[in-house]
C-alpha cells in the first residue's frame, strides 16, 4: 500500500455524505449468512445493496454528487455514461430533485437497465461500442447542452458516496477479517477500501474483477494503466476497460490485494446466493462470492464480508446462466 495522505477521499466529507443521502440507500443489510458460509468455508457476512428502488449501491454516489450540486446552485441538468446502474440511481435522484437527466448508453447494454432508467424519468441516447464511447458521447452531449457531466469513479463524489458502505461495514461487531469488494471504475471499492482502512485497519481490503475485463486489476498490478482486449463477460456493471489514473492512485493506497475470477465462479456464486440466502444478485454483484470459490482455501476459517452492489438482472439471463453445473469450492484446474 502506498501512503493514504496521497488519497482524493476524505473521512469528514464521507461522514458528512453519510448525514445527506436519502436515506433509502443507507443502512443495509449486513448480517451473517450461515448456510452460505457452511458451503464456502468461512464465516460470511452478506451487505445487502439491492433493496432500494435503483436495486444497487450508486444510489449513494449519486445522492453525493446532486446534493453538491445542489449546493452550488448548478443542478439544472445532468449527463453521464452507464452500463445502466449508475444511471438509473441518477435518473432516480434527479426526479425527486426535478433535475433532467440524460444517460448515453451502449446499445448493447442490458435492455432491463435501458428499461428501469427510462421508467425512471432519464432520456436515453444509445451510442454504438461500449462503456469508452459511450463516455466520449456523454462528454460531447454534457458540452452541447450545457450538463454537468457525471463521471463515475472520476467525480469523487461518487467515490465518497460509496464509501458509507465502508462506514456502516466498520461499525459490524466482532472480527472483520476481510471485505472482497467488486471493482469495476473504482468508485466502490476505493471509497470502501478508504473508509474501511481509515475506521477499521485491521481489515484485509481485496476487489475483484472477471478475468475477462481485467483492466483495472492488471493495472493495479502494474502500477500504471495497460492495454487490455475489449470485455467479454457476463459481468456488465464491471465490464470496462478505461483505467483512470487518478482512481488507480487512489486504489494502490487502500487495497491490499486484486483477484481476477472465471465466468463460471461468477455463475456459481449467484447461484448459491440464491440457493442459501434467496438473493438474486447480477454478475457485478457476484464477485466478492466468486473469489472465495476460486481462493484456493485463502479465506477458510476467516470472517468475510462481500457487498452484493446490484440486482438488475433480467429473470431469463439469471435462470439460464443460473442452470449450469456447480463448480464448487477451492482452487480451480
Amino acid at each position: 500500500m502506498s501512503d493514504m495522505r496521497a488519497v482524493r477521499l476524505d473521512l469528514a466529507r464521507i461522514l458528512l455524505a453519510r448525514t445527506r443521502i436519502n436515506p433509502v440507500f443507507l443502512d443495509t443489510p449486513q448480517y451473517e449468512c450461515g448456510s452460505l458460509g457452511d458451503a464456502l468455508g468461512c464465516r460470511v457476512i452478506l451487505k445487502v445493496e439491492t433493496l432500494n428502488p435503483v436495486r444497487s449501491f450508486k444510489g449513494r454516489g449519486t445522492e453525493t454528487v446532486l446534493n453538491r450540486l445542489q449546493d452550488r446552485g448548478t443542478a439544472d441538468a445532468v449527463v453521464c455514461a452507464s452500463a445502466g446502474n449508475l444511471g438509473q440511481a441518477l435518473a432516480f435522484g434527479g426526479g425527486l430533485r426535478g433535475i433532467g437527466v440524460t444517460v448515453v448508453a451502449s446499445s448493447a447494454a442490458n435492455p432491463l437497465k435501458i428499461e428501469r432508467m427510462r421508467t425512471l424519468g432519464a432520456n436515453v441516447i444509445l451510442v454504438d461500442g461500449g462503456i469508452e464511447q459511450a463516455l466520449e458521447a456523454a462528454a460531447r452531449h454534457a458540452a452541447e447542452a450545457g450538463a454537468f457531466l457525471v463521471e463515475d469513479s472520476k467525480d469523487l463524489d461518487t467515490c465518497e458516496g460509496a464509501a458509507t458502505i465502508g462506514v456502516e461495514l466498520s461499525e459490524l461487531p466482532g472480527e472483520l477479517d476481510a471485505v472482497v469488494v467488486s471493482l469495476g471504475a473504482g468508485a466502490m471499492a476505493s471509497g470502501v477500501g478508504y473508509a474501511l482502512r481509515s475506521l477499521r485497519g485491521g481489515t484485509e481490503i481485496i476487489c475483484v474483477q472477471p478475468e475477462n475485463a481485467p483492466a483495472m486489476t492488471l493495472a493495479l498490478r502494474a502500477g500504471r494503466p495497460i492495454e487490455v482486449g475489449a470485455p467479454n463477460t457476463i459481468a456488465d456493471g464491471v465490464a470496462g476497460r478505461y483505467v483512470l489514473p487518478e482512481v488507480l492512485k487512489d486504489l494502490a493506497s487502500v487495497v491490499d490485494d486484486a483477484v481476477l475470477v472465471t465466468e463460471d465462479a461468477i455463475i456459481e456464486a449467484m447461484r448459491l446466493l440464491h440457493v442459501h440466502a434467496g438473493l438474486v444478485v447480477e454478475p457485478a454483484g457476484a464477485l466478492g462470492g466468486a473469489s472465495i470459490l476460486e481462493g484456493g482455501g485463502r479465506f477458510d476459517g476467516r470472517t468475510v464480508a462481500t457487498i452484493l452492489c446490484g440486482s438488475n438482472v433480467t429473470p431469463t439471463d439469471f435462470d439460464r446462466w443460473t442452470r449450469v453445473v456447480s463448480v464448487g469450492p477451492g482452487p480451480r484446474p
